[in-house]
């Protein structure tokens, strides 16, 4: 077993972010880690073309020799970084808009008589009946459960107080 699959993930956490040097049965490997998988060692390596693009590497951690930090960034490139593989669509809510939508969305659900209540330290996971959840940022697709018939209709109603609302 090399050196690199000795360790765990809280030291591969390290790396996270910053432009490191792999070498990996014998060849060169140079980029920005974007992640290393907790179970196999393996490294994904990121790096930013010319013309805006990117590329993406993938590195067997078992392939793995050495791994030495070139730079270690900073916020701008962690920020760009953790951007990457997020949808276009995907927005970024204040803590002040969540809220709002939280409480739009309990009080829907209270005038559609759904018993609803509030759950987790920051209270802001919604609880329909104890066996559903609606976490943050509260759509249809945040709704779980394991009862498939109460998901569908919890979700309809969700859908419901999305288009009214908009």
């Amino acid at each position: 077993m090399n050196e690199w699959m000795k360790k765990g993930p809280l030291e591969w956490q390290n790396y996270t972010h910053k432009e490191v040097q792999v070498t990996a049965s014998e060849k060169e490997y140079k980029g920005w880690v974007i992640t290393t998988d907790p179970v196999s060692a393996n490294i994904v390596l990121v790096n930013f073309l010319e013309d805006g693009s990117m590329s993406v590497t993938g590195i067997m951690g078992h392939a793995v020799q050495t791994v030495e930090i070139v730079n270690e960034g900073d916020h701008r490139v962690g920020e760009k970084l953790m951007h990457l593989f997020t949808s276009g669509d995907c927005k970024a809510y204040s803590s002040e808009d969540l809220e709002k939508k939280k409480n739009s969305l309990k009080r829907w659900l209270e005038k559609n008589h759904i018993p609803i209540t509030e759950q987790g330290d920051l209270r802001r996971t919604l609880c329909v009946a104890g066996v559903l959840t609606i976490d943050p940022p509260y759509g249809p697709e945040n709704c779980s459960s394991s009862n498939e018939i109460i998901l569908s209709r919890v979700q309809d109603l969700v859908q419901g107080h999305l288009a009214t609302s908009q």
